[in-house]
């Protein structure tokens, strides 16, 4: 089986090389998602069995800046990654974010439920959800939230960085949602990837996010706990520390789809934040 993967430095995309032989990864220099064609020829070349998109601007406030950029990447790509996929016969998984919602009320959004971005980040990655369901071939969006790791730049290595100066810290509480490990969304794409080349498994919109869900200043407490870091998580409003793109307050993902259609189980992000620790413990 060959798996294909566009991203391959990203967090999500390290995990799924480490997790399959059969994973070929392909970064910018084998597929330059800037140029339109780079997919489908990818996709053509590679003759996968599975193609899944790990590739993304994700720098949400940079995207504010460069338009552009963020809806070629997070839309346009996926669509012709999409449509070379329908056209080759294989199944697509393509990994989205709660950034499509806007954010509002308490209750955890079904994959159903209408989107509102607030910014051109959640814009760009809803117009590539858009895309891959309109392509006509078999295929899961599968969003997710608070993605991190021990690859890259993400909230657990910048609190790890910031505990390590400072003993006061001022962290956003009134955002709510569920901390992802990268490993844990690695699993549930292979898995539902698997499936739907099985012919197991409906194609659609899943959401995958870890559990409990928590505020970003839950968050940053359990990361000091655990790294044995005496820093004081001081909560503070979105509203005390503005940025260029809007957060949604909401991050809250109604997981049941997936667990009822695949048996994939929201996981408990405490664990898998204390795998990453080891990890980074082992590295330093």
């Amino acid at each position: 089986m060959t798996i294909l993967v566009f991203g391959r430095n990203g967090q999500v995309a390290s995990e799924l090389r480490r997790r399959r032989a059969d994973v070929r990864a392909l970064g910018r220099a084998e597929a330059d998602l800037m140029q339109p064609g780079a997919a489908e020829r990818a996709i053509r070349e590679a003759a996968p069995d599975l193609v899944i998109n790990a590739a993304a601007h994700t720098a949400v406030d940079r995207a504010e800046e460069d338009a552009d950029r963020a809806r070629r990447l997070n839309g346009d790509a996926p669509g012709e990654m999409a449509r070379a996929a329908a056209a080759a016969g294989v199944p697509l998984v393509h990994i989205s974010t709660d950034y499509v919602f806007d954010g509002t009320g308490t209750r955890p959004w079904r994959p159903g439920d209408p989107t509102g971005p607030l910014g051109v980040y959640g814009r760009s990655k809803l117009a590539g959800e858009e895309a891959v369901a309109a392509a006509g071939g078999r295929f899961a969006v599968v969003r997710t939230s608070w993605v991190f790791s021990s690859h890259g730049q993400n909230f657990v290595k910048t609190m790890l960085r910031l505990g390590r100066e400072r003993r006061e810290m001022a962290v956003v509480a009134d955002q709510i949602g569920g901390p992802t490990s990268a490993g844990a969304i690695a699993d549930a794409v292979l898995r539902v990837g698997q499936a739907l080349r099985d012919g197991g498994g409906a194609s659609g919109i899943y959401h995958f996010a870890g559990a409990p869900d928590t505020s970003w200043a839950g968050f940053a407490r359990e990361i000091f706990a655990r790294a044995g870091l005496e820093v004081t998580v001081n909560d503070i409003a979105t509203a005390d520390y503005p940025t260029p793109a809007r957060r949604p307050l909401n991050s809250r993902l109604d997981c049941g789809d997936l667990a009822r259609e695949f048996g994939i189980d929201r996981p408990d992000w405490r664990a898998d934040l204390a795998e990453v620790l080891r990890e980074l413990e082992d590295v330093a």
